[in-house]
């Protein structure tokens, strides 16, 4: 936990847009049910940032008015989501500075279709409950100032989960590397989470605790998991993981448009 919040020295480093001390300021709305952003967040916010004013709100149609500072950064639960691309032309119209961050628990698996999220003429960014203060208020500063932010890890494990559901046969022009089959889709959906967890570099002890295993069972797994690869040892799994996820992605991504 981090007990206190660094504002820097540098130009810039306050958090202040451009203009210093008299620029103009500017506004942030929650759109969340309450406890969500909690009290102390708002306050670290509006330490860290003294030239945002914070609203709460919990309904996203607060976004459809004007606000005495121009609105800067909208943040939202995923289940408003829906709601927030129903009056998306309102909010664009009335706050062209404006953009979405979702509200999300964790960085590792998404509560919503990250593709829908993309495809947002809103949405800028996924903002994870789980970080350390201070990296969760640079992500804010990075929102605030029109930047973009989607947790790697997040992209990384619904790719992989729906690369898992997708059968071979409908994955037109999403072949693996050449000369390889699609041996991915023989595992099972734990062999695939422990190995997407292998792919970025964690141990079995750390995906034993992930998981509620025990770390014989998951050396179990990876033996099955090599097995299935036909590769020598983790790390060539973890790199048959990589490159047949991402093949499957650009397939993915090719279907959908």
């Amino acid at each position: 936990m981090i007990d206190r919040i660094h504002t820097g020295a540098g130009p810039g480093a306050s958090g202040e847009p451009e203009g210093g001390a008299g620029a103009a300021r500017r506004a942030m709305l929650t759109v969340a049910m309450p406890g969500v952003v909690s009290t102390s967040l708002i306050r670290a916010i509006e330490l860290e940032f003294p030239w945002i004013v914070v609203e709460q709100r919990s309904d996203i149609s607060a976004a459809c008015q004007h606000f005495d500072e121009p609105l800067a950064l909208i943040l939202c639960e995923p289940h408003g989501l829906p709601a927030v691309e129903a009056v998306s032309s309102d909010i664009l119209r009335l706050h062209p500075l404006a953009s979405v961050a979702v509200i999300e628990h964790g960085d590792r698996e998404p509560s919503f279709r990250l593709k829908d999220a993309l495809r947002s003429p809103l949405v800028r960014g996924v903002l994870p409950m789980n970080l350390r203060l201070d990296v969760w208020l640079a992500i804010v500063r990075l929102l605030l100032h029109g930047g973009e932010y989607f947790p790697a890890r997040m992209f990384f494990s619904q790719i992989a989960s729906e690369a898992a559901l997708i059968p071979a046969s409908g994955m037109a022009g999403a072949s693996f590397a050449a000369g390889e089959e699609d041996e991915l889709a023989t595992l099972t959906a734990r062999e695939l989470q422990i190995l997407e967890m292998v792919a970025r570099g964690l141990q079995n002890k750390t995906i034993a605790a992930e998981f509620s295993l025990s770390e014989h069972t998951v050396k179990v797994h990876l033996h099955n998991i090599i097995g299935k690869l036909g590769v020598q040892n983790r790390s060539e799994a973890a790199a048959r993981f990589r490159e047949g996820i991402s093949a499957r992605a650009d397939g993915m991504f090719r279907i959908q448009k």
